[in-house]
């Protein structure tokens, strides 16, 4: 989804599946880089801010590429239900591009029809609570390994209930430890700090954490599904970008930690600089799930080489490198997945063409074991009455299994920003 510019900024399993690819144009800039909005005069980047602005953006969106990817390989194989990943399947792919482009419709008529102000407040106040549990769960595996032995690490568990007896029926079933919590108290800080300032390091710590969780819970079931996805949304990308003027409508107005950003300005006003380049979370994240896909593709290998995974990485730091030169070339702004799809679905291709090993990739699947979507159970529950009730319970637990499912997928695309 979108693109890589200049812009002034206001700014996990997954959470949104919406933010409606607004990132693709998010507050466009002109080519001698003036500020798209609150512009009250112009600022020429020097070729130093420049370089340090785009080479820190790249560095950050490789970091929870590189991460995210492996993590998704230690996610695949938990046993843990709370760490299950979100699988993402053929028909959701096909569905994406079109759920993305209501939502993001959606929130262009949201933004002509309500005061702006009171949707940004709501917003706000949605990923203040999304990047705290992001971040926390970023955190918590680097805590862990580095907490020492003697400290006490507790457990806990939040347990929430609806009827009693038989018809008992758990609504929150959340276990935890003293490092989760330590974790979330230095998350709450962080969401506090951007919710009153806004601050662009905060900003990019919640995109982070964004970008790592989507990399690392949104699994492909095989590169076939991953085809479709990321062909799905080169051809929306290029539509909102191009065909119509909804995407940057909907960017200027929407503020939300949904991209990182680094200011070109940093050499001559330090961390008080203004005038940013931004990248957005769906360059990152939409990439990163096929590129951790194949990660794993190389890990069922058993050849201890990570030829595919190598192939992608680099294809993706190719596209991302193309994309800003097309776009300091022609001074216009470009919707980044027109360069990373061809290049990190094709890079990975002609290598399994050399290799003989074409037909075992996209034979591959990466959900071997583990059902989409699949109840997280914390414990058995007891079987009792007809086998006619039976059947109805278990035709509801799916049917809301299927909506839970829906909901985290549009949860997730809200991050990534393809809502």
């Amino acid at each position: 989804m979108s693109e890589v510019e200049k812009a002034s900024t206001s700014t996990p399993e997954t959470a949104a599946a919406a933010a409606a690819a607004l990132l693709d144009a998010l507050n466009a800039t002109d080519s001698n880089g003036t500020e798209a909005l609150n512009a009250t005069a112009k600022f020429v980047a020097t070729p130093e801010g420049t370089v340090l602005a785009y080479g820190s953006l790249v560095l950050m969106a490789l970091v929870p590429i590189f991460f995210g990817a492996l993590r998704s390989v230690a996610c695949s194989k938990s046993k843990n239900t709370s760490d299950m990943p979100e699988t993402i399947t053929s028909r959701d792919a096909a569905r994406f591009p079109i759920i993305a482009s209501c939502t993001l419709f959606g929130l262009y008529l949201f933004f002509k029809v309500f005061s702006q102000e009171y949707i940004n407040l709501l917003l706000s106040a949605y990923f203040f609570v999304l990047g705290v549990l992001a971040l926390s769960h970023t955190m918590s595996p680097l805590l862990s390994s580095i907490m020492p032995a003697s400290v006490p690490n507790k457990q806990y568990q939040l347990l929430f209930t609806q009827g009693a007896a038989e018809a008992k029926e758990e609504i929150i079933n959340y276990e935890f430890d003293t490092n989760n919590l330590v974790c979330l108290l230095v998350s709450s800080v962080v969401g506090v700090w951007y919710v009153l300032k806004k601050h662009w390091i905060a900003n990019n710590l919640f995109g982070l954490a964004f970008a790592l969780n989507g990399v690392e819970l949104l699994h492909l079931n095989n590169v076939s599904t991953g085809c479709i996805l990321l062909g799905g949304l080169f051809v929306y990308d290029i539509f909102w970008v191009f065909g119509t003027n909804v995407m940057v409508t909907v960017a200027k107005s929407f503020e939300a930690p949904i991209k990182l950003v680094f200011p070109q300005d940093l050499l001559e006003k330090g961390l008080d600089a203004r005038n940013f380049a931004m990248l957005g979370l769906g360059d990152i994240v939409i990439p990163g799930i096929f590129i951790a896909l194949l990660l794993r593709f190389d890990v069922s290998l058993k050849k201890n080489s990570r030829t595919y995974f190598c192939s992608s990485f680099l294809a993706y730091i190719f596209g991302l490198g193309l994309t800003i030169f097309v776009m300091h070339t022609f001074k216009h702004a470009q919707p980044a997945l027109l360069y990373l799809v061809p290049a990190c679905v094709g890079f990975p291709i002609v290598v399994a063409l050399f290799k003989g090993e074409l037909n075992e990739m996209f034979s591959y699947e990466s959900s071997e074991g583990v059902l989409p979507a699949s109840p997280r159970l914390t414990s058995f529950p007891s079987v009792s009455g007809s086998p006619a009730s039976l059947s109805d319970s278990m035709s509801a637990d799916s049917m809301a299994t299927d909506s839970s499912h829906r909901r985290r997928l549009q949860t997730a695309a809200m991050l990534t920003g393809h809502p």
